[in-house]
């Protein structure tokens, strides 16, 4: 199953994505990790991408579609996948359509402004793995240090409130208009966000399974 994950910078992608990748055994692809992975293999695309990133600029979308076909082109994507982060725009869904990539269902996670910018300043970021944690929705077992790997969790810069608002703009310009883009072609199923995580797992997985 082909499932592209929406919703706001906060709504709970991250941690739905983890929950479906168990639940259907396919793989959860998050944009920035894959960057990330890009740069740190030293892949003709990351380095394309790191010449952005260095001077401060906007990664475009030619490099990171570049970037996502090599992921999917990998084994485990066969039966599968779900993109978290990607496409963020109708451009770049339109490049995903014409790389031949059938989506079989969109989900777009739902939660108000106030709430994100409220969950937002709880979210905890493990530097060496990428992986997150929320001081009150989800916990490391030990303030400050990853589960995982042991590294040092941290505020991204992105969490900060005046950057949060920013980012809630941009969304709001420019990723929202996705759903009216799926919503077209019938792929499109709204979740509501709720309060308890479980509570949005149990509406995400029942979108899934629909």
């Amino acid at each position: 199953m082909k499932l592209i994950l929406l919703g706001a910078p906060g709504a709970g992608k991250g941690t739905q994505a983890e929950v479906i990748c168990e639940h259907l055994h396919i793989p959860a692809i998050s944009t920035g990790n894959i960057i990330r992975e890009a740069l740190k293999n030293g892949t003709e695309m990351g380095l394309k991408a790191k010449s952005y990133m260095d001077s401060g600029a906007l990664v475009p979308d030619d490099v990171v579609i570049g970037i996502i076909k090599e992921r999917l082109a990998q084994d485990d994507c066969k039966g599968g996948f779900i993109l978290d982060g990607f496409p963020r725009t109708v451009p770049q869904a339109q490049a995903l359509d014409e790389m031949g990539i059938v989506i079989d269902r969109v989900i777009d996670i739902e939660v108000a402004d106030e709430k994100i910018e409220q969950r937002l300043s709880g979210r905890r970021v493990c530097e060496a793995c990428g992986a997150s944690y929320h001081t009150l929705y989800k916990p490391s077992k030990e303030e400050g240090v990853c589960d995982k790997c042991g590294g040092k969790t941290v505020i991204r810069k992105d969490d900060e409130p005046a950057t949060v608002r920013d980012r809630l703009k941009t969304y709001h310009d420019q990723t929202e208009p996705l759903k009216g883009y799926y919503e077209k072609s019938g792929k499109l199923v709204i979740v509501q966000g709720q309060e308890k995580v479980e509570d949005t797992t149990k509406l995400t997985l029942a979108a899934v399974e629909a």
